[in-house]
């Protein structure tokens, strides 16, 4: 059961323990002595005690460790009790017998002590220190002395001289107050014990002690009257059990507090529980000395019990004095160090104040100088009695002094108001240096009475946070603005902007050729070459205008309130011509050109992102449209971005799909006419436009770096594809199959292990896998490159040169790549049937010959270029006059048909 339910039970449980307890009062109180009152007291001690008993364990639940034991313990011993209760009234009101003496009531009863005092002792308490635990000690020997005393004389006195017939007669008959001076005892020493409890415990230790010590005094009570002859049930002793009772079932009720348990509140002290052990030894010594007036002697007991309480007070006593004596020594000791170190602290603050690098000065309302200290010397060159006497305001320039005035009269205002200032200070030297103050309003404080400024000298930092920002905002090779500026330019001009006839453009320049003079001339001819453009452009542009640097070799203009008309174009043509001019670059002169873009602040581009987004983009079409040109922005190239950002949002869930498809294009022997080799080609599948050829995604894949997985994905399908059509049809000449390769998959050194590791999957040979690339590999020339394909060409796989022939420089870096196939450009092939130049195709054959190279023409078409291919050495041909590309269906029944037709007639004669 959760602690929520059992706390709803609680709180309908206690008022009904209450009532129970007020209907068996009132019932005692009103009956006449006899057997109603005698069933009465008997049952309801039962239920009560029977109750108490249940509710305790109940609560164990509750709790762990230490606090469920104390509350097992309790329980049980209440449940003997109520188990000795219920024999009792069994004889007495069942069976309308007399009790035996000694009987198993007995042994119910004696339960409860032991269990009683083990409850007691379980609670999780601790006395803070040595001393503390043997002073608590001595008290609870005080206490059980004085207990006992009172016992002896009152209980245990007469049961002892009672006389009793046999020996466990007599040791029963001394159990009982024997047991109540051992739980009163264990009642006063927890007591004593939680003086100085550092814990929440858990349980109301009141309600739980005075049950105890009501039952322990009503027990005593019992046994002396049972002694006497004179006790009945239902006399008024048994009130003192029901009360007993009743207090530890309202203590087991008590609601639980979950949220507090085991916490550690701050130290409880009790006053009372400190005057307990005194209450208790003035009580037995008042009662031994009843004793002696009533008898007229001593009890040889009871001196020596009073002796050892005697001497037990006065080991408390002097324990207590020398504690006192302790505490007091180590206080005057703490109260020497604190005000060595309150001293020692002064001092400290002293110099602080006086060695700091802030200069600390009190000024009054007024802003006259009451204290100075001595860092102003070193900070601003001035003595402190210089300054002080004299108005705080004739170190500020008479500009800035109305601000200071304005910051003192502020803090001045609200007390502890702290302000915070900068402003411009004299030096002593005449100079003016940049000052933070912090202004602290303690003018009720009594030892200060002002206001204190703490002033620093920041003239450094304000000089470089103002370097930094130039740097920010400036570019450093040309001291044109950069980007940031360039933006921030922007937005003032559409903040200026009044009305909508006012003109706002933007010209977004590229350099066409910078990366040449880079690379050929050096970074440094490069840096030239920049600074030199930057200074062309400014002499171009009017004087209002901003000319600015992106980075590399980007430049921006902004026009603001230009003239109407074609103003923007003639710009640009300017621009164009003055970059055209030659640039000397030491001993060398370059030739560059420049792609300009152009775009308006109009409806298409109202914030300063749009439109230079949109002059961006008007740039790339000036530098695809080529070198040296400008175009203004059209909305339909924004258009085409937006088209372009989709595709690749098409292009990414494609690959995570798998919508491509693989067509296969067969490579034909130019002697025999036999297939002899296929070339993968990538198709895509789209959901909603059908078939989409690579021309129109594979520059976005290469762009976005989504041609490595795609390619992964065309190698592995070809490669499985390839070996089941070998496996369907086995010939002499094994089936090659080539697969396009990216210069992005060939720059990640990771391409022969995944090649190595489809062909192993696929189980098809090296050398049956041919990987084509552009010859921008070879012109890219890198070392990283070159080590990749080594390696691919050492496993045995060919390699193949695409489009052999349309490059700038690929035959004078032929001979380092180790290269088997070149593939010549089908726009070479083209001229061979329309009177074209052929000279360049007999180049390439001759080369292919020469280096023992294989030789595949593509784009054949028609049949008269196939011939002259062929009278000319070419070894394969590929184009729509032999098969256009097909789906793997297809070629596969193309095989199965060549295989058929070239195989052997079994039917035939041998």
């Amino acid at each position: 059961m959760a602690p929520a339910d059992l706390l709803s039970q609680h709180r309908l449980a206690r008022p009904a323990a209450l009532v129970f307890a007020a209907l068996w009062t009132a019932g005692m109180l009103l009956l006449r002595a006899g057997e109603a009152t005698q069933a009465l007291s008997n049952f309801g001690l039962s239920v009560i005690a029977l109750a108490a008993g249940l509710a305790a364990l109940d609560r164990a639940r509750l709790h762990g460790g230490a606090d469920r034991r104390f509350w097992v313990f309790l329980g049980l011993a209440v449940l003997f009790w109520s188990a000795g209760q219920m024999v009792w009234t069994c004889y007495e009101s069942v069976l309308g017998r007399e009790v035996p003496f000694p009987s198993a009531a007995d042994g119910g009863y004696l339960g409860l002590p032991p269990f009683a005092a083990a409850a007691m002792l379980s609670l999780p308490l601790a006395a803070p220190t040595v001393a503390g635990r043997v002073r608590t000690l001595l008290d609870g020997l005080m206490v059980a002395g004085s207990l006992l005393l009172c016992s002896w004389i009152l209980v245990l006195g007469p049961v002892f001289r009672s006389g009793a017939e046999d020996v466990l007669t007599r040791t029963i008959s001394l159990a009982y107050p024997i047991g109540d001076v051992v739980v009163i005892t264990i009642v006063c020493y927890t007591w004593l014990r939680s003086r100085h409890a550092k814990r929440r415990l858990p349980v109301s230790l009141p309600l739980v002690g005075i049950g105890l010590l009501a039952f322990a005094v009503s027990d005593s009570g019992f046994t002396f009257l049972t002694t006497s002859g004179l006790y009945t049930s239902g006399s008024a002793i048994d009130l003192g059990w029901f009360l007993g009772f009743v207090l530890i079932l309202l203590a087991a009720l008590q609601p639980y507090d979950d949220q507090g348990a085991g916490q550690q509140p701050e130290e409880v002290t009790r006053p009372l529980g400190n005057l307990l052990p005194y209450a208790a030894v003035t009580v037995a010594l008042l009662t031994s000395a009843a004793e002696v007036l009533r008898t007229s002697h001593a009890d040889v007991f009871v001196s020596w019990i009073r002796t050892a309480i005697m001497l037990l007070l006065v080991v408390r006593q002097v324990l207590t004095l020398s504690e006192n004596q302790f505490l007091t020594r180590n206080l005057e000791h703490r109260v020497q160090e604190r005000t060595i170190e309150l001293q020692a602290s002064r001092q400290r603050f002293a110099a602080l104040v006086q060695h700091s690098s802030d200069v600390v000065t009190v000024v009054d309302p007024a802003g006259t100088v009451t204290y100075q200290s001595r860092s102003v010397e070193r900070v601003l060159g001035y003595r402190p009695e210089d300054l002080v006497g004299r108005s705080i305001y004739e170190l500020s320039p008479d500009e800035e002094a109305p601000a200071l005035r304005g910051a003192l009269t502020h803090a001045a205002a609200e007390h502890l108001r702290i302000h915070t200032l900068q402003t411009s200070w004299r030096h002593g030297s005449g100079r003016l240096c940049r000052v933070e103050v912090t202004i602290t309003n303690l003018l009720d404080n009594p030892d200060v009475q002002g206001l204190v400024l703490n002033a620093r000298d920041v003239t450094d930092r304000v000089r470089l946070e103002e370097q930094l920002t130039e740097q920010a905002f400036t570019d450093s090779l040309t001291g044109l603005p950069n980007r940031a500026l360039f933006k921030d330019r922007i937005q003032h001009a559409l903040s200026r902007r009044t009305t909508g006839d006012a003109t706002i453009a933007v010209m977004f320049m590229d350099l066409d050729g910078f990366k040449a003079v880079n690379d050929t001339l050096g970074h440094s001819a490069g840096d030239e070459l920049l600074v030199e453009v930057a200074a062309r452009l400014r002499a171009v542009v009017r004087p209002g205008d901003t000319v600015a640097r992106f980075g590399g070799d980007e430049f921006a203009i902004l026009l603001e309130e230009f003239p109407t008309g074609a103003y923007e174009s003639e710009l640009a043509s300017r621009i164009n011509d003055f970059i055209r001019e030659p640039f000397d670059l030491g001993a060398e002169r370059v030739h560059v050109a420049a792609s300009v873009g152009i775009a308006r602040m109009d409806e298409h581009a109202r914030t300063a992102e749009q439109v230079l987004r949109n002059a961006d983009l008007a740039m790339y079409q000036a530098k695809a449209a080529g070198s040296g040109g400008y175009v203004a922005f059209r909305p339909e190239m924004h258009a085409g971005l937006v088209e372009r950002v989709r595709l690749e949002s098409d292009l990414r869930r494609a690959v995570e799909r798998e919508e491509f498809v693989v067509h296969y294009q067969p490579m034909i022997s130019m002697r025999t006419g036999d297939i002899t080799g296929v070339e993968a080609l990538l198709r895509w599948q789209h959901p909603e436009r059908g078939l989409i050829g690579p021309n129109d995604f594979v520059p976005v894949a290469e762009s976005t770096g989504l041609i490595r997985p795609m390619g992964e994905w065309i190698l592995r399908q070809a490669c499985l594809q390839t070996a089941r059509w070998q496996a369907e049809n086995p010939s002499p000449t094994p089936l090659r199959v080539s697969v396009n390769v990216s210069p992005r998959q060939l720059h990640h050194g990771d391409l022969p292990e995944l090649v190595s590791a489809v062909l192993q999957e696929s189980g098809l040979a090296p050398d049956r896998l041919t990987l084509e690339m552009t010859e921008s590999v070879l012109i890219d020339n890198r070392e990283e490159t070159l080590e990749t394909l080594t390696t691919l060409h050492d496993m045995g796989v060919r390699l193949a040169i695409d489009d052999f022939g349309t490059g700038y420089s690929s035959l004078s870096y032929l001979h380092r790549f180790p290269v088997d196939v070149l593939k010549i450009d089908r726009s070479f092939v083209e001229r061979l049937s329309n009177g074209g130049d052929t000279a360049l195709v007999s180049t390439i054959l001759r080369l292919g010959q020469s280096l023992h190279i294989e030789t595949v023409a593509e784009g054949i078409e028609r049949p008269q270029e196939m011939l002259m291919l062929r009278r000319q050495g070419c070894t394969t041909g590929q184009g729509f006059h032999f098969s256009p590309p097909v789906a793997a269906v297809d070629l596969g029944e193309m095989l199965h048909e060549q295989h058929r037709v070239d195989a052997p007639d079994e039917r035939a004669p041998a």
